[in-house]
């Protein structure tokens, strides 16, 4: 009813044992008791309902000292407070109250007045989960928002007003204490309990000379789910479950947390660390409660008391930031200083080769008095892109020399001279002649194959081909990489003001804010790979340089000698080494599964531009074009965002994907096995039902080539035994996943070349050999440090937080951090092995260089 808003004030008449009343207090008495005697002595309150007292007791009361009371809906007590706050000193005070009644007809409502706020809540205290679950909690504890004071020392009052609306005697007790270590200190441990209903949160000061700090929040369990928050020292405090993302800071936890926090961003020099235990696991990858059966059913929540630590320590300084960049640019920058030191002493040693062994321009390596005798030595000297004699051909397909193809010909069996090959001839023109077609079968069908068979075509045409390699990806890194800036930057900002940790997956334990960025720290390491990029390119365009001088000046070992010279996979190799880098750099704005594209996408380029540079080396007149080889790329990258939004536990997906996987693999063996030279049509079943009762049923023989075949067979049991391990395993980490593929394919042709290299006679020089070694012991330490798994976006933000690490280098770097540095400085040397592996053979004649 109305009036039950009238209240008659009952006041003690002499001052109790309590301390004495305050000016405030002189002035809410009387004004109270005025209010209660017009409520009672003229007309009914709520015009003409009927009148209805309701008793208004005060009690002075004490800290530390538990109050039994019972209330009912005809009164209403209010528990008078009064402490010294002081300007040096932050005390917290903390209200504890438990209700003894089993079945209550209605809650009760506590309401605290302060000085400069009001805190109300009730008992007992229902909170929401997910599905509109409702959780009740009989024991409730709040910790009083403390504001500041100016005064050196004051005297604050606040109420404690305890009513409910149930008719019959409710039991409760109360209960409020000071927090003696309501301020923390710098690195040291405080230990608590918190729970749903009791929420605890304590006051940092920074202290002078420390801009920076990190709070770290640990406990033992994993389980309930609990929050951690910063919050800005003003009231009221967000320190329940509903409520406390409203403001400041805040990121899940099991059983670690840390928050960097900045003096900048808290004007008081001061801040609250807020700690809630969640009604609910599922946000920490828990299991998630049964859904109940009858709406607004109310759940017992049980015990879910959590044991924590907190400690606030401060973070690096500006000292600490100069000298991580000073050691990043160090690194990489002696790289350069190496590169120089080692191109001029090259070019020294050409220059002593040049004043020793002088050379006419145009006098063939065979004039120099060199034998043919072997496939190596400097012999009989053939034609770069010249179509050879039909004897020549009839000779080469129907020898059966096991000099493993090094054929021995006679400078009459050239049928075009060099300056008959440069002619200019289209390429497109050049394939679509019948006659040349027919050549074609005859020649990339031979048992044995040189580079000359396969390097016949102008160079100069060839040479522009290659070139569009570059072109493309570098018009691909511009349109690619302005979208994903402009996206981490959203991120980042939405990270900013939302104050919401759980975006980003950083190392919290290692992640050093600098202006806006969270964790510039994984952002600077990536440099390496932007910088040996560029130094990759430098050494490329020298090559490139010196390759067309000497062309210029009709060196025939430039012209008619070695692997032939095409630079333009080198620099899409180099671009796509410095946009690894900055998307990289990009990804580690805020780390998440959706933007780990980001991290991947330039990687596979790299294996896929890796494996056509190996293949192209003896194969440049049939390699694949830009076109072809960056739309498959970008059908890989297709199926990346596909693996990463739908693949994650769809069985319907992994089988298609396999399905793929296997059919693309039988399909490019095929392509490699034939060298181009079959048709996919309807006739391919009954041509390969042919082949296999001719030559294998009827005739009982192996096949054609053997090593080919050797590469494909194992090439294809690689690649099965992935799409059955996808299969069956189905990895939540589809990217990954994708990427080990074509490391894996691409590891195994370089073995495959490498060895095959060393099979056929062939020598590594020094410089390659030192890179492979170097390389190798590289990639041994960085994958170690890449499997160590600090943090993982396969699992929720509060999972991941507990494969957090320390600093590990200077107080800086973590072990993802080495990792960027030691990656970035084994995939430059992989270029270089794949710059520098075929050096021995540059005054090699091309057709005694075997094709493998």
């Amino acid at each position: 009813m109305l009036l039950r808003s009238c209240w008659k004030s009952r006041h003690k008449n002499g001052p109790g044992p309590g301390p004495a009343p305050s000016p405030a207090a002189g002035w809410v008495r009387p004004g109270l008791a005025a209010l209660l005697w017009l409520c009672v002595t003229q007309a009914p309150c709520g015009g003409g309902a009927v009148s209805e007292t309701k008793n208004v007791v005060q009690k002075d009361a004490e800290f530390d000292v538990t109050y039994n009371d019972t209330v009912t809906s005809d009164n209403q007590t209010i528990y008078a407070f009064n402490h010294t706050v002081s300007r040096n000193k932050t005390e917290g005070v903390h209200v504890s109250v438990d209700v003894l009644s089993q079945a209550l007809e209605s809650p009760f409502l506590f309401v605290v007045r302060q000085k400069h706020g009001v805190l109300s809540f009730q008992v007992p205290l229902i909170l929401r989960g997910l599905y509109q679950r409702k959780y009740t909690y009989s024991h409730v504890g709040r910790t009083l928002c403390q504001p500041p004071t100016r005064a050196a020392s004051e005297t604050q009052y606040f109420f404690l007003d305890v009513s409910t609306l149930s008719s019959l005697g409710t039991n409760y007790q109360l209960r409020v204490s000071r927090v003696e270590r309501f301020t923390l200190l710098t690195d040291t441990k405080f230990s608590f309990t918190a729970s749903p209903s009791q929420p605890q949160y304590f006051k940092y000061d920074f202290p002078d000379g420390v801009d920076t700090v990190i709070v770290k929040v640990n406990s033992d369990m994993d389980f309930p789910c609990s929050v951690m928050s910063i919050q800005d020292i003003q009231c009221p405090v967000y320190d329940l479950d509903n409520n406390v993302a409203f403001i400041g800071m805040y990121q899940t936890m099991t059983k670690k947390g840390a928050i960097t926090v900045q003096r900048k961003d808290f004007p008081s020099n001061s801040f609250y660390v807020v700690v809630v235990v969640k009604t609910e696991d599922e946000a920490c990858g828990g299991p998630l409660r049964f859904y109940p059966l009858r709406p607004n059913e109310l759940i017992d929540a049980g015990n879910r008391s959590k044991v924590l630590d907190v400690v606030v320590s401060p973070a690096i300084n500006s000292k600490v930031y100069v000298m991580g960049m000073l050691f990043c640019l160090g690194i990489f920058f002696s790289f350069y200083l190496l590169t120089f030191f080692m191109a001029c002493l090259e070019n020294k040693q050409m220059s002593k080769k040049r004043d020793v062994f002088p050379i006419p321009a145009d006098t063939s390596p065979a004039e120099t008095g060199k034998t043919a005798a072997s496939p190596y030595e400097y012999g009989s000297f053939a034609d770069n892109g010249s179509t050879l004699s039909s004897e020549a051909i009839t000779d080469s397909a129907t020898s059966t020399d096991n000099n493993y193809g090094y054929l021995e010909r006679s400078l009459d069996s050239v049928g075009r001279s060099r300056q008959e090959s440069l002619s200019s001839v289209e390429e497109d023109d050049y394939d679509t002649l019948d006659d040349i077609n027919s050549d074609k079968n005859i020649v990339r069908t031979k048992k044995f194959l040189c580079v000359s068979d396969l390097a016949r075509k102008d160079k100069r045409i060839l040479s522009k081909k290659y070139q569009i390699y570059f072109w493309n990806i570098a018009t691909i890194a511009v349109f690619y990489a302005l979208p994903v800036v402009q996206l981490v930057i959203t991120y980042q900002t939405v990270v900013n003001v939302t104050g919401n940790q759980d975006i980003c997956y950083y190392n919290f334990l290692c992640a050093h804010p600098l202006g806006a960025l969270s964790a510039f720290n994984n952002i600077l390491s990536n440099l390496g790979y932007v910088m040996l990029g560029l130094l990759f390119l430098l050494i490329v365009l020298k090559r490139d340089i010196v390759h067309n001088r000497a062309l210029v000046r009709n060196d025939l070992h430039a012209h008619e000698c070695g692997i032939p010279k095409h630079f333009g996979l080198y620099y899409a190799m180099g671009t796509a080494l410095m946009m690894e880098g900055l998307l990289s750099a990009c990804y580690h704005v805020c780390p998440n599964y959706t933007n780990f594209q980001f991290d991947t996408s330039f990687m596979y380029m790299i294996a896929g531009l890796c494996m056509l540079k190996l293949y192209q080396k003896r194969h440049p007149d049939i390699n694949a074009s830009a076109y072809t080889a960056y739309a498959c790329l970008a059908a890989v990258i297709f199926f990346s965002v596909l693996g990463v939004v739908f693949g994650r536990g769809n069985t319907v997906f992994w089988i298609v994907f396999s399905v793929i996987h296997i059919l693309a693999t039988l399909l490019l063996s095929t392509q490699l096995y034939y060298m181009g030279r079959w048709r996919l049509d309807s006739g391919v079943l009954r041509r390969m039902v042919n082949i296999i009762y001719t030559d294998s049923i009827r005739q009982c023989s192996g096949p054609m080539y053997i090593d080919r075949m050797v590469l494909l067979v194992m090439g294809n049991i690689v690649n099965w035994s992935l799409a059955a391990y996808g299969l069956i395993e189905r990895p939540n980490d589809f990217a990954s996943y994708l990427l080990a593929i074509g490391i894996c394919n691409l590891l195994l042709y370089f073995a495959f070349y490498i060895i095959m290299k060393l099979r056929s006679g062939e020598r590594i020089k020094c410089l390659p050999l030192v890179c492979i070694l170097f390389t190798a012991v590289v990639w041994g330490f960085a994958l170690y440090f890449f499997f160590q798994g600090l943090s993982t976006w396969q699992k929720t933000p509060a999972e991941s937080r507990e494969h957090n690490r320390d600093c590990i280098l200077l107080s800086f770097f973590d072990d993802h951090d080495i990792w960027h540095f030691l990656s970035s400085i084994a995939m430059f040397g992989s270029f270089l092995v794949l710059l520098t592996m075929d050096d021995d053979l540059d005054t090699v004649q091309r057709d005694k260089i075997y094709v493998f």
